[in-house]
């Protein structure tokens, strides 16, 4: 039973992880530091979110762990945490090519 209990943990903990990307403007935010370090102004240009939801919704990828930020004298930089963000979110790319449709279609989500 312990077993079970435990790996039901691990996949509340894997479901939570995607639940940062699942989200479409966080999913933007990690899209557009896949292309290098970028201030709250620069993503704000490149994703065209409002300024309060770009900071919302970096402070949460932040706190999860899936974006890194410094500080660079009145600025504050981000970029994506670990390598594989960017891996996943390629492997997201790659295999959404081959079940778009079926993706498309779904009602079930």
């Amino acid at each position: 039973m312990m077993l079970i209990a435990k790996q039901a943990q691990a996949v509340d903990l894997k479901a939570k992880l995607f639940r940062g990307f699942a989200d479409p403007s966080r999913l933007i935010i990690l899209e557009t530091l896949r292309d290098g370090v970028r201030t709250v102004t620069e993503i704000i240009e490149a994703t065209g979110l409002t300024q309060s939801n770009v900071s919302n919704h970096l402070a949460c990828l932040w706190d999860c762990g899936l974006v890194a930020r410094e500080q660079q004298g009145r600025y504050v930089r981000y970029q994506l945490s670990d390598e594989r963000v960017a891996a996943l979110l390629g492997l997201g790319d790659e295999l959404l090519a081959d079940v778009a449709k079926g993706v498309y279609e779904c009602t079930r989500y």
